[in-house]
């Protein structure tokens, strides 16, 4: 820049010179030529001559001059304008510097403290916030400062938030002494300055934070002050302050009223005293010994004596007092002494028990009754005895309710203190009376207890409902028709049962028809006149009132039982049932009984026949085969060898099966009988298990056996319980695939020994589940071996004769567990059973 204005410079000093330069030489020319043409008519034209110019080219000339002129002096203040803008500026960049470095002498002074300033210039909503942030908040979130609920209460925030809108909106400014949500004491100056709107926060420390505390405490101390002084300015009663000299300092105006004062002023001027001299004297005693005076005082106030409550207080420097009227509360006191005596003496001639118990919960009055309902001591209940000790010394004497929790029960019953509305109770004592207990806060504090004995009540009125609803229970649940006639023949009584055998409507019935016309209603079903004589003549008599049982035959072919039955209050009861069904099923009983007994005798013929023609020819073949396979007959060619073994075979299951089917009947007509032993559990699992050897040995199945080596014995009968075993376990091979497993396991627990044998077969399905215990029924699906189906049903009535259970457990396709559950002791259960 200087640079540029030197070149601009010296542009201008050259223009300059040569612009002189020329006016002087002009200026020669014109003076060379003035007295040559003095004389002439016109100077310009003279000029024009002397410089060989005609007129036109010397305006042109002159023109130029002119203009030549007035560059140079524009170029000259041009250049004196520069100089002085160049001179400014160098006063303003140190002018400036100076501002700068006092700004940041007053900005280092300004924080020298923590402190945070917010301004908002004039039309802009955008603060510009500087400081110390962290005084707050976090340094990273300074425009969250704004939002003063982040880190004032709820309160103070409230308050910044207003007094920040009221500087901003109108100016006006603010001082706060605020507590941040941490604790800290902050003060908050608003104040509008320069056309902005600026708030200064800052941390209250040491005196600072002293004296806002002060202010705070004096400001509420001045408030509490205020508030009592105008509470007492307008309390009714007279109030007065004195000095430690007996001086009066403070009287409100009841006060000066009382004294016949002119007012507040005249009353402190003039000293004067509410009370007499030796009232006086008696509140000084008072205050000097105990610091308090309180005491029920005549009064002389208007030329009236009246009674005041009197209340004084020795405050140190002095003393004061408050007199309050009880003239209305003596009246009434008075009063209320009569109407409780008044009271007192009704309430001694009720038969209800009646107790009165204070505020403090001590007996305040009792009634004789009260005292004769428990039976306590006069001098006891004179005594004023409180609640809770005359609760306990009646449980004492086992007089109260029988409670799990007496303290809780206690507890309960004393909430009619806190109580607003009466409560009702009842209590049954261990004596077997029941009373009937109402608790009745009292409106100036206290219950009322009244105590009625209902025991005779209670048990006519439970008695009577008892009767009541048993008879109505009893009637609508009886199959029986039934219906009471009272002694002038009408319907009093009946139940569903006789409208729905008559086919009456129960309406009709309710609204007490006579007994002609019951019967009218009932002759389309029965039609029998001397039947219906003989019923109307047993609900209308007066004298030999007996029993008649009538049957009756309808014309629906049902038959009817009835019989009338006299009451003692002068009714009668026809009673109807229907008994076509009983003679039916006797009838069908009979039959079925011949026929039952016809059925048994087939059987046992059967059985004979059977054990007479199989069983013997049966086993003269078993006998022949055993004897034609013995060595000593001869030898055998291979073939028939293997034929004889297929008889032997052949007639050994045969034989099984006879065998069974001889248990079962046996059994099942109950000539079984078990031949009872102590049985050695392993022993007879190992019997069953050699049974099945060569069936496990042919379809290559393994049997696991789990049985505790200590297990024991138990009672019962060891033939039975091996054959229970050995057709379970053949039942599992035959239902379990080659190479497969079947179990055997048992266990004892303290009644009972139980068997479980579990195969691997195809499982039984749900729907034959319920039949595999019946006779001659065989569940061949996935089996090998076709049966007789009688196996599991002799394993059944075996463990059943026994006095066991059997269960069976099947899961389709994954194999089936028949558990059988046998008793220890025999002789234990069969004394049950009996």
């Amino acid at each position: 820049m200087s640079g540029v204005i030197v070149a601009m410079r010296r542009t201008l000093l050259s223009c300059t010179s040569l612009a002189r330069n020329g006016l002087i030489s002009l200026g020669g020319t014109l003076a060379s030529i003035a007295p040559a043409s003095a004389g002439d008519s016109s100077l310009l034209d003279a000029i024009s001559a002397h410089l060989h110019l005609n007129r036109q080219e010397f305006a042109v000339l002159t023109t130029a001059l002119a203009l030549l002129g007035f560059s140079v002096v524009a170029a000259i203040l041009l250049m004196r304008t520069r100089l002085r803008a160049a001179r400014g500026e160098a006063r303003l960049r140190a002018g400036i510097a100076d501002l700068q470095a006092q700004a940041d002498r007053f900005r280092a002074l300004l924080f020298a403290e923590p402190q945070i300033l917010i301004a908002w210039p004039a039309g802009d909503n955008r603060p510009q916030i500087s400081g110390d942030i962290a005084l707050l908040m976090p340094q990273e979130a300074p425009q969250r400062i704004l939002a003063f609920g982040t880190w004032l209460p709820p309160e103070p925030a409230l308050q910044m938030d207003h007094a920040v809108d009221a500087l901003r909106e109108h100016g006006e400014g603010f001082l706060l002494n605020l507590t941040t949500s941490n604790g800290r004491i902050i003060e908050a100056l608003g104040r509008a300055i320069g056309g902005q709107a600026i708030v200064r926060i800052r941390d209250l420390g040491g005196l600072r934070r002293e004296l806002a505390e002060s202010n705070l405490r004096y400001r509420t101390l001045l408030e509490e002050t205020e508030l009592l002084r105008n509470f007492a300015a307008a309390a009714p009663w007279p109030i007065w302050a004195k000095s430690a000299q007996g001086d009066l300092r403070y009287a409100n105006a009841a006060y000066a009223k009382a004294t016949e004062a002119a007012g507040v002023a005249d009353a402190i001027h003039r000293n004067l005293e509410l009370l007499e001299s030796d009232q006086r004297e008696e509140v000084s005693r008072a205050l000097n010994d105990n610091s308090a005076f309180t005491a029920r005082l005549p009064i002389v106030v208007g030329g009236a004596r009246r009674v005041y409550d009197v209340h004084a207080l020795n405050l140190g420097s002095g003393s004061a007092g408050i007199a309050i009227d009880a003239g209305e509360a003596t009246t009434l006191r008075e009063q209320l002494v009569r109407m409780a005596e008044a009271h007192r003496r009704t309430l001694d001639q009720l038969s209800s028990g009646v107790a009165v118990f204070d505020g403090q919960r001590r007996l305040a009055f009792y009634n004789d009754s009260y005292r004769r309902l428990w039976d306590l001591d006069r001098a006891f209940l004179d005594s004023n005895p409180d609640d809770s000790s005359v609760l306990d010394r009646l449980r004492a004497a086992r007089k109260l309710p029988e409670q799990p929790d007496f303290r809780a029960w206690k507890v309960k019953l004393h909430e009619a203190y806190r109580a607003v509305e009466p409560e009702k109770d009842s209590w049954y004592l261990p004596d077997g009376r029941a009373l009937s207990v109402v608790t009745t806060p009292n409106p100036e504090g206290g219950v009322t207890y009244l105590f009625d004995d209902v025991t005779e009540s209670l048990d006519l009125a439970r008695r009577f409902d008892g009767l009541i609803r048993v008879q109505r229970e009893t009637l609508d649940n009886l199959t029986e028709a039934v219906a009471v006639f009272g002694s002038n023949g009408r319907a009093q009584l009946f139940n569903p049962a006789f409208a729905k055998m008559w086919k009456l409507s129960a309406d009709a019935l309710r609204e007490q028809p006579h007994i002609e016309t019951v019967e009218a209603w009932c002759r389309p079903l029965f039609d029998d006149a001397d039947i219906w004589q003989t019923i109307r003549e047993a609900i209308t008599r007066i004298e030999n009132r007996v029993e008649v049982p009538l049957k009756l035959e309808r014309r629906d072919g049902s038959v009817l039982d009835c019989m009338t039955m006299p009451l003692p209050d002068g009714a009668t009861m026809l009673t109807f049932q229907d008994i076509t069904d009983t003679e039916n099923v006797e009838r069908a009983l009979r039959e079925r009984n011949e026929a039952l007994e016809a059925a048994d005798q087939m059987k046992v013929d059967f059985v004979h026949h059977v054990s007479y023609e199989l069983r013997s020819p049966l086993t003269t073949i078993i006998g022949f085969a055993h004897f034609l396979s013995d060595p000593v007959t001869g030898p055998l060619m291979p073939k028939q060898a293997e034929y004889l073994g297929y008889i032997t075979a052949s007639t050994n299951a045969l034989l099984a099966i006879i065998n069974n089917i001889l248990d079962l009947a046996t059994i099942d007509a109950g000539a079984m009988s078990l031949n009872i032993g102590s049985i050695d559990i392993r022993k007879t699992i190992e019997a069953a298990a050699e049974g099945i050897q060569d069936r496990l040995a042919t379809d290559r199945i393994q049997l696991k056996v789990d049985v505790d080596p200590n297990i024991g014995s138990f009672v019962g009968d060891e033939r039975r319980v091996v054959q229970v075993l050995y057709n379970l376990l053949a039942n599992a091979v035959g239902f379990s695939p080659q190479d497969g497993t079947i179990g055997l396991s048992a266990k004892r627990t303290e009644h009972s020994v139980i068997f479980a044998v579990t195969d691997s077969g195809p499982g039984i399905p749900p729907d034959v589940k319920d039949k595999v215990f019946d006779w001659f029924e065989s569940h061949s699906h996935g089996s090998r071996h076709r049966g007789a189906g009688l196996g599991l049903s002799l394993v059944k009535s075996f463990v059943e004769l026994h006095g066991g259970k059997v269960d069976v457990n099947s899961i389709v396709g994954k194999g089936t567990t028949v558990t059988c559950n046998f008793p220890i002791d025999q002789a234990a259960h069969r004394n049950a059973a009996e």
